[in-house]
């Protein structure tokens, strides 16, 4: 359980714009790249306006490819809210061309974010990057980094108020919608983590394995054991030696459950569960199969606390 941090920074603001405020952005054009963060700039945004999504339906940021529909969109932008380079990589290019005026906020830098490496050892490596082309150790730092951030909701609440800052800036006429958003936004994201608390206690204790090392964040929120993860990189398939390393670690710790995720072939899930006692379930950290909007991230979360309980609970 965490305690709401309170709206004090943001009601500054909402003060400081309205006393300075320039002409009305009713004409405003904010997107947001995947749906966990188009949710919880919905919910600030909730009322009149909405912003635009850019990876819609069960596609994977990693693989994604800019649509001529999302060129034209982000040509039209003011604001723009991503996590990162290290996660929609697609955007790089096309973020670093905006017309000079264009806001651009990466949400994996925003102040009270509590960012998680990717895991090293004997289950967790280090994720291989070593075929990328990258311009220095900075570089390769922050590519370390887990961008799933929104998988804890105390980092969630901090989104939202990096989110509500930036909508204030570039549209002051709506501050005192996105700041009484943003309040509500806070109180259900607490209310969420509590219920999330709840339905995980009952197996926290449970060993696991994931489809990709993705879930640190919810893991270390709510400390659950994960045992691993079948593959270091989505995209890349493991070799003969570390599947069979894997379903011996399965073995090994007992692990209750081995999750896929629906926008990845359950194939390899199959594959390592072969000959052992492991359910498998599905995790979704995107809500691929979520209808997009303010509620999304609340779904998500609540669905991904359920499938882990229903994967991890004693057979009857």
């Amino acid at each position: 359980m965490f305690t709401l941090k309170r709206m004090a920074t943001i009601s500054a603001t909402v003060l400081a714009v309205l006393t300075i405020a320039p002409a009305a952005r009713a004409d405003l054009e904010v997107l947001a790249s995947i749906k966990p963060i188009h949710s919880l700039v919905a919910g600030v945004m909730n009322g009149d306006l909405a912003p635009h999504l850019i990876v819609e339906g069960s596609t994977s940021p990693h693989t994604y490819s800019l649509r001529p529909s999302d060129a034209r969109a982000l040509g039209r932008a003011d604001v723009i809210f991503w996590v990162g380079h290290n996660l929609e990589s697609f955007l790089e290019k096309s973020i670093e061309s905006l017309r000079g005026d264009a806001t651009v906020i990466a949400l994996m830098e925003a102040p009270g974010v509590h960012a998680l490496s990717y895991r090293a050892g004997t289950t967790f490596e280090a994720h291989d990057h070593a075929t990328d082309n990258h311009a220095g150790g900075e570089r390769e730092h922050e590519e370390a980094i887990d961008p799933h951030i929104w998988l804890d909701p105390v980092n969630a609440q901090a989104l939202v108020r990096a989110i509500t800052h930036a909508l204030i800036t570039a549209d002051p006429e709506h501050a005192p919608l996105y700041a009484g958003n943003a309040q509500s936004l806070h109180e259900r994201i607490e209310a969420l983590s509590a219920e999330i608390e709840n339905i995980l206690a009952p197996v926290r204790t449970r060993p696991f394995f994931v489809f990709h090392d993705a879930y640190h964040y919810m893991e270390q929120r709510y400390g659950l054991a994960a045992g691993g993860s079948i593959t270091l990189n989505p995209d890349v398939s493991p070799g003969a030696g570390r599947v069979r390393d894997i379903r011996d670690r399965i073995r090994t710790l007992g692990a209750t459950c081995v999750f896929s995720e629906p926008q990845f072939s359950p194939k390899l899930v199959n594959v390592v569960t072969a000959d052992t006692s492991a359910r498998t379930g599905v995790l979704d950290p995107l809500g691929t199969a979520l209808p997009a909007g303010p509620d999304l991230y609340f779904n998500l979360m609540r669905n991904m606390a359920t499938a882990m309980r229903d994967c991890l609970s004693p057979a009857e």
